[in-house]
């Protein structure tokens, strides 16, 4: 069957963005978000660990120009047996979970990304425009160093290039997402986790080559 639709293109409202940071590097690194994030036409939330500190260069309660803030669930209920990893990768896997409990309307695609993932909004709607979103796609693209495609997988969509899940296969991951944390405590990074239980779902990755992860 052709993988891509006949529908309509899909506009940027379509998109929900889960970026995830953390309290230290978000009030630097939003200004790399402020570059391409459009306010007016976008929805989406960046996920910190705890509000950052409301200092002159970032402040907590300003949303102008940025995505709106969310602290991120507790995440400390889950085992991570990971040797010298970090814990919190957890917690960013776990993005894709409390933004689809956020119940948004009309969302075809969640979009994840880091918070120095760049994003050209239009020319990602527009590939994205290209699959049928009523059908259950993990889109993205692995990373451009073999050494850490070798490390964790050919087949998986690295974050920091950014990846996208059709609003379906989405909704079916939340609703299983925690089972797989606890199966697969013993990996390394978020990027796993998802890819594993997505794996589970028996969904492979849909490559993209415009999603980009430089190492």
């Amino acid at each position: 069957m052709h993988p891509y639709s006949s529908s309509p293109p899909i506009s940027l409202h379509h998109l929900a963005f889960g970026i995830a940071s953390a309290s230290k590097s978000w009030p630097k690194r939003s200004h790399c978000v402020r570059l391409w994030w459009k306010p007016q036409l976008m929805r989406g939330y960046v996920f910190l660990e705890r509000k950052p500190p409301d200092t002159g260069m970032y402040n907590f309660n300003t949303t102008d120009f940025l995505p709106p803030v969310l602290v991120s669930e507790d995440t400390s209920r889950f085992p991570y047996t990971y040797k010298g990893g970090l814990p919190s990768a957890i917690r960013v896997a776990r993005i894709v979970s409390e933004i689809v409990a956020r119940n948004l309307s009309d969302v075809r695609w969640f979009v994840f990304g880091d918070d120095d993932t760049v994003f050209f909004p239009e020319n990602l709607a527009m590939t994205l425009s290209r699959y049928d979103h009523n059908r259950w796609y993990y889109v993205g693209s692995n990373s451009e160093s073999f050494e850490q495609n070798s490390k964790f997988s050919f087949d998986m969509a690295f974050g920091g290039g950014g990846f996208a899940i059709s609003y379906p296969l989405a909704r079916v991951l939340a609703r299983v997402f925690d089972s797989c944390l606890v199966r697969y405590s013993h990996l390394y990074g978020s990027d796993s986790r998802i890819f594993s239980c997505l794996a589970e779902l028996g969904v492979s990755l849909t490559y993209e080559p415009g999603f980009h992860q430089v190492k």
